[in-house]
């Protein structure tokens, strides 16, 4: 009789002959595997790190292009520096520097309100803000730094 039964048409077992996975070879998958999982692990946290940075690093041009437009649209420059802290641990410092100097005629204006001569100056101008990377062990200090030129007229 022949028989569509799958028990029917399997060799008989014997004891001894079944074979699995011996204990060497699974305590080398396990190794591999936490070999594999701390490489990802390390991998997370140093990518963790970066994204970290880069943040800083995002946040410091923000506040250094805030500080460069108070710096140049607000009350007219004067050499020298200021600088200050920011919050979150960022300080800050301008730099303003004549570069040169001369005098204009104006052209198009008429009457008595009209000034003879005009000065322009064109001045350096330059922010920096600095922050301490926090956690890590060497406490490295950050930077981030813009620098302009802004010419400013005033009548003589």
């Amino acid at each position: 009789m022949i028989g569509t039964d799958a028990t029917a048409a399997a060799p008989p077992r014997h004891a001894g002959t079944e074979r699995g996975f011996a204990l060497l070879e699974v305590v080398i998958a396990f190794i591999i595997a936490g070999v594999a999982l701390g490489v990802l692990f390390h991998e997370s946290v140093s990518s963790l790190r970066s994204i970290q940075a880069a943040s800083r690093y995002e946040e410091a041009v923000s506040r250094a292009r805030s500080r460069l437009a108070i710096a140049t649209h607000g009350a007219p420059l004067t050499q020298g520096d200021i600088e200050g802290e920011d919050g979150g641990g960022y300080h800050w410092r301008v730099h303003v520097a004549p570069m040169s100097q001369t005098a204009v005629r104006p052209v198009g204006m008429r009457g008595r309100e009209r000034p003879t001569w005009v000065a322009l100056a064109l001045y350096n101008v330059s922010v920096q803000v600095t922050w301490t990377e926090r956690g890590t062990d060497t406490k490295a200090v950050r930077e981030v730094r813009l620098d302009t030129q802004h010419l400013q007229a005033s009548a003589k």
